[in-house]
Formats: C-alpha cells, structure tokens, sequence
C-alpha cells in the first residue's frame, strides 16, 4: 500500500514537472503560456492539460478503490485492528491534496483554453501584419530593398541572423534591417518605447599617473614567451617609466585628462594569425614589435587608462561583444572603449568579426605599422585604378591613424618607442671601459652574415669582432672563425657588450630596428652601408608588396637610402656613419676614422620615456578622427570659392611663403594649432616631407584643407588657366608649364609623400619641438 501510495505522489510530481517544463520560458518577462504557444501550438497544448486531468482522474479512483479494500481488511483482521487508527491518515490527507490539486488543474485547463484561444486569434492578426509587410519606398534610405533582396537570398548563410530575431519572412527582414542594421526605416506598427531625454553624460573619470607597474603585468598575461619577453622588458625599464611619468606630471601642470577606455589587441601574436613571432624568441628571430608593443602598454598604463589586452581571437570576440556566427552582424551592444590600439592582423581580424560595427567604429582604431602606409595606398578605389593596392594597404583610414615605429612619413602618427637612458654615473663608466678596437655586429640570424667575408675581413685587421649569433649545437658556418660569438644574449648581457664596444655594425639588414638606437644610447658609433639605388617597394623585394613607396627624390628624407634612414638623416655623425661598403677604401678610412672619434652616449629625446609619453599623450587629448572635418568644395561649383570668406593666409613678410594671418579675425579648432601653419611650394622633384624638411619644418597633413582652395594660388602668384577637382595623391599642385592648377577632390589623398616632375606642390608645413618631431612647439 505505501508503495502504492508512493507511486502515485511520484506519479503527480513527474506530471507537475513536465507541465512545468512545458511551460517554462525561454526569454525574461514572457508568459510561461505564451511560449508553449509557441513552441507546442494550440492543439498539443489542450491535449496535455486533458491527459493530466485524465490521469490524475485515475489516479483518485485508484486510491478510492485502494482505501475501501483497506477497510474491509482491517474489519477481518482483528489482530491487525489493535494498529492505531491514524495509520491511514496521510493516505486520507494525501487523497484530499490530490482531489484539490485535480480542480486546480481544471480550473487550469479552463483558462488556458481561453488564453490560447486568444493567442492564435492574435496570431493570425500577427501573420496577417507579417504576409502584409511590404518593402517601404523612401528615398532617405535608398538600399533598403537591395538589402532586402540580399536577405531574402542570404540569410542562412550566417547564424548571426537567426540570434537577431530573422525567420526567414519578410517582416523579419525589415526589422532587422530597420533596428539591427540602418538600411531601412523602422516598421510604423512596432512596438517602440516613446523617445525619453537621456539623461545628462556622467563626468568621466580622469586619470592619474600610475606609480607602479604590477598591474599592467598582470593584464598582459601568460602562455608566450613573446608575452614574457615583453614583461620582462616592463619590468627592466619600470624605474624610468615611473620617472618619466613624474616628470611629464610637473609638465602638464595639473591639467585635467579624461581616462580613455583603451582596448589593445596585439593580432600577430594570435594563433589565428600564425604567432610566427613567439616561438622565435629564444632564436634570435626578430623582436623589434615586441620592443614597441611592450613600451605602447607601458606608456598608456602609465597615463592612467583603463586598459584591456587581448592577443587572441576569442577574447578580442567577447571584449567587443560579437555575436554568435561568421561576423556578418553588427556587435550587440555600443563599442565600449574609446580606443583600439592593434595591427594589421588585428585590423582583419576586427573587419571580419564586427559587421557593419567596423564602419561604424574604425574611426577608434589605432594601427601600429612598423613601416607606415601612405595615403595612396590606404585609399581603396584611388589604390586598385592606379596600381598602388597592396595586401596591406586600402583600409581607407584616416592616415595618421597608422603608428609607426619612426616617422617614415608625417602623413602617418609617429609612435616610436623608448631605449634605455643612461645617468651621469654610468655614462661615465661607459667613457672609462670603451675598448676602441672592439666591433659588435648587428645580426643575429646566421643568413645575415652570409656573402660579408670581404668587409668583414678588412674590420678584422683593426678591430676584435663580437657575434651575437643563434645556433643550438653547432656553431654557424656563415659566422668566420676569427667572429667571437656569444650566441643569442639575454637584453641585459647584450647592453653590457655594447657598453664595451666603440662599433656596433650594420650588414644591411634588419632594416630600421630598435639596436642601431640602442648601440648608440650605450656609447657605440653606428656603421653601415649606403644603398645605391636606395631600396623601395619598386625595386626590392623586402619592401614589395608594402603599402609604402619611400620614393627616392635626390636628397629627400625617409627613402630606404641606408639600412636606417632614421639614424642617418636625424643623428648623423660622429654617432652614425653610412658609407659605399663596395668601396673598400671608403670602409677602411671609416673603420681608421671611428677608432679615434670620442663620442658621448646619445639619445634622442623622442625615444626616451618621456618622450614617449608626451607624445602619446597629446595624441589621445587631441587627435579625433570620429568628427568629420569640412570636405574640399565641391568641383561642380567653381564660383563658390570665390563666394567663400577671405582667406586667413597671408603672404610672410619676406614674401616667399604664406602663413596664418594675424588679422584673419578667426582661427578653428585645430590640431596642430594653425598658428604653426607655413604654405611652401615645392621644386618639381621633391616631396613635400623634402620641401618642409629643407626649410627646417615637417610637413602637416592636417593643414592641407586649410590651402586646398583656388584663391592660395593667386596669393603665391601662381597664374591658373584652368583649375580643376581630382582624385590624385600629389594635389593640390600646378603644372605650371601650361599652367593648369589643380585641387584635392578626396581629402583621404592628402599626402606629405609622393612628387612628380611635372608638378610644383602646395605644401603645408609646421615648426616641430626640439626632439620631438611628432609635435608642434604649441601642441603639448
């Protein structure tokens, strides 16, 4: 009988449970029936809530049955009658909860009968609206039925779809392009909560110097021993950021800083994107990124953001908040960081995961690009029917978007990174211990030293050379024996040798690293080998393919004229020697020349921790690339430039340049400061980096705008039979043997790079700070 009795209170809780998993809800605030509507249908739902009734209708008249034969027993069975009567009790009781819980879920099936009724009249109404949904016809949103089109042919093909809601109708079509995606206007009987005031913006956080590094180090990780050469280098340089970061304080003055929310997604050392960099660490293979990358982290933990890092593709996922599926659908929620600081990996990486959120959100990326991409080859169109498209160019970005670890070209931001300085004491030590006939070359890849043995063999007569070369068990063949290798040193050990060494040489390649800076920093005079013709995407593989052309123009700067053009052109001698290595003579009087030259250590302010850090810093308070600026005038009015305002430039007072004119009575908000604006016309074969360069200026991109108009050319006395809009990397310019002048039709192709013969270009130029390049006098 308990068992019985057991079975049966089993037998209600299953029932109860599957009622209630039937019901259960699958989205928060939704009725538990209004889902099994869904899910069961109208029908299926009425024939449970009647089996239910059905069997606990059974299960009362067994138990009916069960309790009479208890009574009959216990009357023949005097024995049996001495068993206290309230044994049966909990079997009465038990057989009351089931008659109560029985007319419950009658009353039950009564009111869900009725809700269902209700739900599929409603449900016809519904797919009434949803056969009538049409595609809506306003020209202010011009691709909606494209878009359409594209859905209704496209939608399985990415399950992000399906996570918003589309079902393969037309309705969901709509509302997905019209509250997911912006292609067409919202559907006039949704439902939509009335547009209430947002509340005013809390005050954002402002940020603080940091004191300490622990923190950042727990961010960046473990796992790679890229991540753990990156840590150790934070922690060898800590005590100078910290310093550093004091002094830039007392710079700054108590100025109030908003604290950026800055998410940095290092993409080469994803998996997805092959990680060749991690597993060449301890090889010698190249670590220069991982240099930069180690000192970008520092400089904006220091600053006192709020940072997030991220080197692989499932964190970069989560952290910007993609949906489930190939990444065609936007990101589910606002982008919630203020900057993105990745690579070209990363850049792909984010392209292919974001959806239409990439568009909308690129303007907060930060691209770090060792070697730069000019304008001509970021803009897609312009680079795919002039030939300049690359596999790493056409992003369409604002240029100065791209960081580069040296200004190649101002038309991108300079980022850089620091070398160690040195104190008072420790130079001094370096002067007393140099051994002037002690040589360190610069290559630590066996290949490198390949095809060297002439020059190597005349050094070899003054100097004792020092190697640094990998191997594992054999000692390299291209290395000659009179070489002293080490094999790969740790960061530390290898300082020390060039704090002991006068020459640090360079065989050509690794073009523009971080050594050659750092040799220099310890005391080292930096050798290496002039390039005739200078190397270039044109004529050398290395560089082919890059979306960079680092043309050659006479004496222009930033060509691949040396092994670091950076070292030749900025430091120059008695610290940097760029000699013909094909000419025997010139090396050897160099080699006789550098032994009896005294040198101090050098490094040049901007790559040092306080440079970096002011640089930085002025780029996150001043550079925005998410407000548009005003475009160049439309080509089609030609007269509205003469209808247009007087132009705020002015003749200098020498007359053989324009400048921003004091009595111009405005001056807009800009960055740089137009004050620092000089207008210079180039000669046909030169740059406008070599035009400004030669004048002791750098040249702004920013400030194109500003002499993109047609009335610049009659203030520099230059006569225009015609003038014309187009899309060319070299405007605004004049050619001037018939006279033609021309403008900037596509304000992304304003270039500091790039020169033709035929062309004299209207160059903008700005004074810069002493070390500094990246910086006007007036931008900090």
């Amino acid at each position: 009988r308990i068992f019985v009795l057991g079975i049966g209170f089993f037998t209600l809780c299953f029932l109860m449970t599957s009622l209630g998993g039937q019901f259960s809800a699958k989205r928060l605030g939704d009725s538990p029936f209004t889902i099994r509507t869904e899910v069961m249908g109208a029908l299926e739902s009425r024939g449970l809530l009647r089996r239910m009734s059905d069997m606990l209708e059974m299960l009362m008249k067994r138990m009916d049955i069960l309790a009479r034969l208890e009574n009959s027993t216990d009357f023949h069975k005097g024995d049996e009658a001495r068993f206290p009567l309230d044994r049966f009790q909990p079997a009465a009781g038990l057989m009351e909860r089931i008659q109560a819980i029985a007319q419950n879920v009658s009353d039950i099936a009564i009111k869900v009968d009725q809700i269902l009724r209700n739900s599929l009249l409603n449900g016809k109404v519904m797919e009434g609206r949803r056969d009538q949904c049409e595609v809506p016809r306003d020209p202010k949103f011009p691709d909606c039925a494209g878009k359409v089109e594209w859905m209704r042919a496209r939608w399985t093909s990415d399950p992000c779809y399906a996570f918003f809601g589309v079902d393969g109708t037309e309705c969901s079509f709509l509302i997905y392009l019209s509250e997911v995606e912006w292609f067409c206007p919202p559907l006039p009987w949704r439902n939509r909560t009335a547009a209430v005031p947002s509340p005013p913006p809390k005050p954002r956080a402002q940020a603080a110097f940091r004191r300490d590094l622990a923190r950042l180090l727990e961010l960046i990780g473990t796992g790679k021993e890229s991540l753990s050469f990156m840590k150790k280098r934070i922690r060898h340089l800590a005590h100078q950021w910290l310093r550093a970061a004091r002094r830039l304080e007392q710079k700054l003055a108590g100025r109030q800083r908003d604290q950026k929310h800055i998410l940095i997604h290092i993409g080469f050392l994803t998996e997805e994107s092959g990680d060749v960099f991690s597993p060449r660490v301890l090889k010698g293979g190249p670590l220069g990124e991982m240099v930069q990358w180690a000192d970008i982290l520092a400089a904006l933990f220091m600053l006192g953001h709020s940072l997030r890092v991220t080197v692989s593709l499932k964190e970069l996922q989560s952290h910007l908040g993609v949906p489930p599926g190939r990444g065609n659908c936007p990101l589910t929620s606002p982008l919630p960081f203020d900057l993105i600081y990745t690579d070209y990996h990363g850049l792909q990486q984010m392209k292919q995961h974001m959806g239409l959120s990439f568009k909308k959100y690129r303007c907060r990326v930060r691209v770090i690009d060792t070697f730069g991409t000019e304008p001509a080859y970021n803009h897609e169109e312009y680079a795919t029917l002039r030939g300049y498209r690359t596999n790493w160019g056409y992003w369409n970005l604002q240029p100065a978007q791209f960081m580069t670890m040296f200004p190649h070209t101002p038309d991108n931001s300079f980022m850089g990174f620091v070398s160690e300085e040195l104190n008072q004491t420790e130079r001094q030590l370096i002067k007393a211990n140099k051994v002037s006939s002690m040589a360190v070359v610069y290559g630590k890849e066996a290949s490198i030293w390949k095809g060297k043995e002439k020059f190597l063999a005349i050094l070899n007569k003054y100097m004792e050379i020092h190697g640094t070369v990998y191997y594992e068990t054999q000692r390299p063949p291209e290395v000659p024996a009179f070489v002293k290798n080490h094999g790969l040193l740790p960061q530390h050990e290898f300082q020390q040798l060039l704090r002991k060494a006068k020459l640090f040489i360079g065989f050509g390649f690794p073009y523009e690293g971080p050594a050659p800076l750092e040799a220099i920093a310890n005391g080292c005079v930096f050798l290496q080998a002039r390039f005739h013709p200078p190397h270039s995407s044109l004529n050398h593989e290395f560089f082919r393919g890059k979306p960079t052309s680092r043309e050659a123009t006479g004496t222009a700067v930033f060509q691949v004229s040396s092994q670091h053009p950076y070292a030749e052109d900025f430091i120059g001698k008695p610290h940097v020697w760029t000699v013909d290595y094909n000419n025997s003579e010139e090396f050897e009087a160099a080699i006789k020349t550098i032994m009896r030259t005294q040198v101090d250590p050098y490094l040049p302010y901007e790559y040092t921790c306080e440079g970096m850090l002011e640089r930085i810093h002025a780029y996150i308070q001043h550079q925005d690339f998410c407000t548009t600026s005003s475009a160049p005038a439309s080509p089609r009015t030609k007269s509205a430039a003469m209808q247009s305002p007087p132009s705020p430039l002015a003749l200098s007072p020498n007359s053989t340049h324009l400048v921003w004119s004091p009595s111009a009575g405005w001056a807009p908000q800009a960055w740089p400061p137009v004050g620092s604006l000089q207008v210079w016309v180039s000669e046909p074969q030169h740059t406008c980096t070599e035009t400004c360069r030669r004048r002791g200026l750098v040249c702004e991109p920013t400030f194109f705008r500003f002499l993109n108009k047609e009335e610049v050319f009659l203030q520099l006395s230059i006569a225009c039979d015609s003038t014309e809009f187009e899309m060319n990397h070299l405007y605004p310019a004049v050619a001037e043997g018939v006279r033609e002048c021309y403008l900037q039709k596509e304000p992304l192709l304003f270039s500091c790079a790039g020169y033709n013969t035929k062309y004299r270009r209207l160059c903008p130029c700005r004074d810069f700070r002493q070390g500094q390049v990246a910086l006007c006098r007036d931008c900090l």
